[in-house]
């Protein structure tokens, strides 16, 4: 069961376990036992935050739980990234050295990794 926020008129907010069925219906006050509306509590630099900042937030929360799946090169067209060879791109050229007995070398890319 969900945990649903409603306001006292007389004591203030207070939390309640609630069936998902009656989340609109008004709880009972554990102090004076008034009927309480249901209210929804916004974190306050939620209002003022940058509007940058925000949908960064937005998208991270809803990464975590939807992510999205893109198809090749549409995302990779909209960011500027550089085309894949498998859409029609052309291919860099390699970074690798070989040594004479057919050893590959990555000069810079990672000297403490050792080659198989």
């Amino acid at each position: 069961m969900p945990v649903y926020d409603y306001k006292c008129p007389e004591h203030g907010v207070f939390s309640e376990l609630e069936t998902m069925d009656n989340y609109a219906r008004p709880s009972p006050c554990p102090r004076c036992g008034d009927l309480a509306g249901r209210v929804i509590i916004v974190a306050p630099d939620a209002l003022t935050m940058n509007p940058f900042q925000r949908e960064v937030c937005i998208r991270n929360e809803r990464s975590q739980h939807q992510p999205r799946v893109f198809a090749a090169g549409v995302e990779a067209e909209k960011h500027g990234s550089k085309p894949c060879p498998r859409d029609g791109g052309t291919r860099e050229r390699s970074k690798a050295l070989y040594t004479a007995t057919g050893e590959k070398l990555f000069p810079s890319a990672r000297p403490w990794m050792l080659s198989h």
